[in-house]
């Protein structure tokens, strides 16, 4: 409700007046309002519920609670963001709080503390946008904490713990130091020559032919197989050692899939060299070569160089419910597509639908569009069922691809808004230390000028608003406080 020339009731010594007759007219921000005793005293706790029984307790009690009063016109003020203000009287006549979009969350919810009002009251859909700013505010802290803690030097720690800081910075922050780039450039090179020789290695015209007459690998492959092993192992040795949290740093999903790229190497050699004395040597062969499988763990190494499949693993990891949806809908497609080509087709003689889990096999091929031709319907009917079934399946593959590609994008945006707020939170850090360094004995020398010449009153610091602009202070009578003047 919008004040125009409203006043407060008299109000005599004894405080004899009703305070839910009581009419509050508070300014917030350039913009009145008028509130009623009643209305507010329903949560007595908040600011503007104390605001009903101050005016007895002389003007301490008033200044305590605002920035300002205007005795002539029985006024608060309050320097404080008024569309933020709007949204939260909204409890005092519906119980709850929705929160305008454009408002900053943490800004909101510091707003709402500076009422006295609970966060209880914050609609769920509200908290939830709370949350995830809290969680990115976090995130740009743990991600400046970082970069502080690399930057800093601490002369207390010991030769050896200073020494393990630098070996983990140069092998886990390329963006740290030229060279520390060189090792991850040539790390990602070893994780791909290795994937290649691999690749390689499996073509029969490279491949030799030992004694025994069994085909194995060439002996240059095998050769650069060895090195490529060497130096994971070496900096997966390096990178535990130089760890700070070691027990993490074992259990951390990359991490087992580096142990998973280099162990087969280790356990077939072994098995080639010990095995045969403990093991027939066929069964010796077949470990190898099962363990020679493994190897394909090392390409998922490329997810600690990239950061668009780091990007693709959350996106993934955030979307189960979506991609639960798509596994739901294909298998009930496949169960009811299955069962109908396997009845529609045993009028025919020459049927390739010889049961339904047989046919199973079917209706996932042809759902997917994959469509292999090795079993297919010969009746008009099963001809039918099998244009539903590709029809059905192509909508059941598109709709839940929608969200997960929002996921991917989502992600990838937020990664980039962070380390740039990052960045930006450490210039602004660097450019405070400056400027605090560089203006602090004259700002000592102004503040003493100034006191000695405008008296105690004055040497008061201008006060800044809620959005970080100056408000001036206009002198009006001496027997109460200024009076802030702020319009938006």
């Amino acid at each position: 409700k919008m004040a125009g020339d409203s006043r407060f009731p008299d109000v005599d010594t004894d405080g004899s007046e009703k305070s839910e007759e009581m009419e509050i007219v508070v300014n917030v921000g350039g913009v009145r309002q008028v509130f009623y005793g009643d209305n507010l005293n329903q949560y007595p706790e908040t600011r503007l519920a104390e605001l009903v029984n101050c005016l007895s307790g002389g003007y301490d009690s008033i200044f305590s609670l605002c920035d300002d009063y205007d005795p002539g016109k029985r006024e608060f003020y309050f320097d404080r963001d008024p569309d933020a203000f709007k949204c939260i009287i909204d409890v005092y006549y519906f119980g709850e709080i929705h929160m305008k979009k454009g408002i900053c969350p943490i800004c909101f919810k510091n707003e709402m503390e500076f009422w006295k009002v609970d966060l209880k009251f914050l609609d769920d859909c509200c908290k939830a946008h709370l949350s995830e700013k809290k969680e990115e505010l976090e995130e740009i802290a743990r991600r400046v904490q970082l970069i502080l803690d690399d930057l800093g030097v601490d002369a207390s720690e010991s030769r050896w713990k200073r020494c393990q800081k630098c070996i983990w910075k140069f092998l886990e922050k390329p963006e740290s130091s030229y060279p520390a780039r060189v090792i991850a450039v040539l790390s990602f090179l070893f994780i791909l020559i290795s994937s290649v020789v691999m690749c390689v290695g499996t073509i029969p015209d490279l491949q030799v032919v030992d004694a025994e007459g069994n085909r194995m690998e060439h002996p240059t492959l095998d050769s650069i197989e060895t090195a490529c092993i060497g130096w994971f192992t070496m900096e997966y040795v390096l990178r535990l050692i130089s760890s700070p949290n070691k027990l993490h740093f074992a259990l951390s999903f990359m991490n087992i899939v580096d142990v998973l790229a280099i162990l087969p190497f280790y356990v077939s050699l072994t098995l080639t060299h010990l095995g045969a004395k403990l093991m027939e040597l066929s069964n010796v062969q077949q470990a190898v070569q099962a363990l020679r499988i493994m190897r394909i763990a090392r390409i998922f190494k490329l997810a600690r160089h990239s950061s668009g499949l780091q990007t693709l693993t959350y996106a993934l990891k955030r979307s189960f419910k979506e991609l639960g949806l798509l596994l739901m809908y294909l298998a009930v497609g496949i169960f009811v597509f299955s069962a109908l080509g396997y009845t529609m087709e045993q009028s025919h003689p020459e049927t390739l639908f010889k049961s339904i889990p047989q046919s199973f096999w079917w209706a996932i091929i042809t759902m997917t569009t994959v469509g292999y031709g090795d079993i297919y319907p010969k009746t008009t009917l099963g001809k039918l069922n099998a244009a539903i079934s590709f029809l059905c399946g192509v909508i059941a593959i598109a709709l839940p691809i929608h969200p997960i590609i929002n996921n991917f994008v989502r992600y990838y945006n937020k990664q980039r808004v962070l380390e740039t707020a990052a960045k930006h939170e450490l210039e602004l850090m660097e450019l405070n230390s400056a400027e605090g360094k560089a203006a602090g004995s004259k700002s000592e020398l102004e503040d003493l000028s100034r006191e000695g010449k405008e008296g105690p009153f004055y040497s008061s610091r201008i006060k800044v608003s809620h959005s970080d602009t100056f408000i001036h202070l206009l002198s009006e009578e001496k027997h109460y406080r200024t009076r802030l003047q702020s319009c938006k």
